[in-house]
């Protein structure tokens, strides 16, 4: 299992769930009722499921793709430590992760 914390935008809330090892960011995070829209459903088609890593887990992710970086760059509060939640699996030697939400987001279902 990998431990991952949720942080809301302001940094006031948090969530802390055991996610099976192989599981997709994105899936872990809807099914904790984060706010990540992931429109395109993880076929890195659209930027809604953009979350910041922790500074200090970043570093133990795999690099993000080109394609990843180019839709990144439609995001909104993009940072150094941003990622595309549905691009991040929760491989074997991952204990934990700490992932921060945006504080703005772009609603491509136009809710």
């Amino acid at each position: 299992m990998t431990i991952v914390r949720f942080v809301s935008a302001d940094g006031r809330d948090t969530s802390e769930v055991e996610a099976a090892k192989g599981s997709r960011l994105l899936d872990v995070a809807q099914a904790d009722g984060q706010p990540l829209e992931g429109t395109c459903e993880g076929q890195m088609a659209c930027s809604t499921c953009h979350v910041i890593v922790d500074a200090g887990d970043f570093a133990a992710l795999p690099p993000p793709s080109e394609m990843e970086e180019d839709l990144l760059d439609l995001a909104a509060g993009v940072t150094r430590h941003s990622r595309l939640a549905c691009q991040i699996w929760l491989e074997p030697g991952l204990a934990s992760l700490t992932v921060r939400m945006p504080a703005t987001s772009r609603d491509m279902q136009g809710r």
